[in-house]
């Protein structure tokens, strides 16, 4: 990627990050609101203009060829909408339309976090060198994203790679999303604490139930809080296997609040792994931690409309 500078955000339920980033991925300048997220959809917009504004201000502004948005989703790439799970004022909202507006009529890339956080580990992180990757966030939710033949496949609403629901237990709970047994249901955070509460784990003097607590207690031999690490491994382990089978990726990144726990999520988890992937063309699937941190969706965003310059393809939307 050049040296072109290129405006990102990195918009979620708690803040919207802004950068300015260069074509060796490096932040130039930094911008941060909190999300007003239960606010009406233009108070959120306000937000989003503030560190826009914020990033205009900089003398670097002039140099901005384009625009990367990675959102909490679901995204719409393909009509330039976005609605946010934990943002209800945002639904079909035209996201795309009312940036490049407030960017001066530069281009927008819009994709969704988990595909963000791929173009980032992708560029500079642990699925660097790799052409075929899968690249996950395991936290309050599960999300992902993929890159097949050396370049990122948002797919063409931008939610390509979503592993959170593919569902891995045919008769498993239900999940919010309609289905049942899916990845994110067993294994994301709070599915991990619920599991282990559930079945007797009890949180030590600090009240602390969160899965970074069970992982802690994991950590320490505790078989409940074991057990629901082997759980949630299992239930990644078949939802990696599967989507290497499908598209054949060598290599999975973890990153996310869930993927921080060490051993105690990896090692059960390659465990289980060999035990799904066990076709000849999956048998030498890596499974690796992130490595880009919490600047990775800002990174990603920069990515995208690097690439997306860079291909000097016509705007989307």
């Amino acid at each position: 990627m050049h040296t072109d500078l290129v405006a990102a955000l990195d918009i979620g339920g708690t803040k919207i990050a802004g950068a300015l980033v260069d074509g060796h991925g490096r932040i130039q300048a930094r911008a941060q609101r909190a999300t007003p997220a239960r606010e009406d959809g233009d108070t959120v917009m306000r937000a989003v203009e503030a560190v826009l504004g914020e990033l205009a201000a900089s003398p670097l502004w002039g140099r901005v060829t384009a625009v990367g948005i990675g959102s909490a989703g679901p995204v719409d790439a393909s009509a330039g909408t976005v609605s946010p799970v934990n943002v209800p004022g945002w639904r079909g909202y035209p996201l795309v339309r009312r940036v490049r507006h407030a960017a001066g009529d530069l281009p927008v890339e819009l994709i969704g976090d988990g595909v963000a956080i791929t173009a980032a580990e992708h560029w500079q992180g642990a699925a660097r060198g790799h052409d075929n990757a899968l690249c996950m966030v395991v936290s309050t939710g599960v999300g992902g994203g993929l890159v097949l033949s050396g370049r990122l496949h948002p797919g063409p609403t931008g939610n390509a790679g979503h592993i959170g629901h593919i569902s891995v237990d045919l008769d498993g709970d239900p999940c919010p999303c309609g289905a049942r047994g899916c990845v994110e249901r067993i294994a994301s955070g709070p599915n991990i604490a619920r599991r282990a509460l559930d079945a007797g784990w009890r949180p030590g003097p600090d009240g602390d139930t969160s899965a970074a607590a069970v992982a802690a207690a994991a950590r320490l031999g505790d078989p409940v809080a074991v057990a629901s690490f082997e759980r949630a491994a299992q239930a990644l382990a078949a939802g990696i296997a599967a989507t290497a089978t499908l598209v054949e990726i060598d290599i999975a990144v973890i990153g996310g609040g869930v993927g921080k726990a060490g051993d105690v999520l990896f090692a059960p988890l390659r465990k289980a792994l060999a035990g799904y992937a066990t076709l000849s063309f999956v048998q030498r699937l890596a499974v690796v931690p992130a490595q880009m941190g919490t600047d990775a969706g800002l990174v990603g965003a920069a990515a995208a409309a690097l690439t997306r310059t860079a291909d000097a393809t016509p705007a989307r939307v």
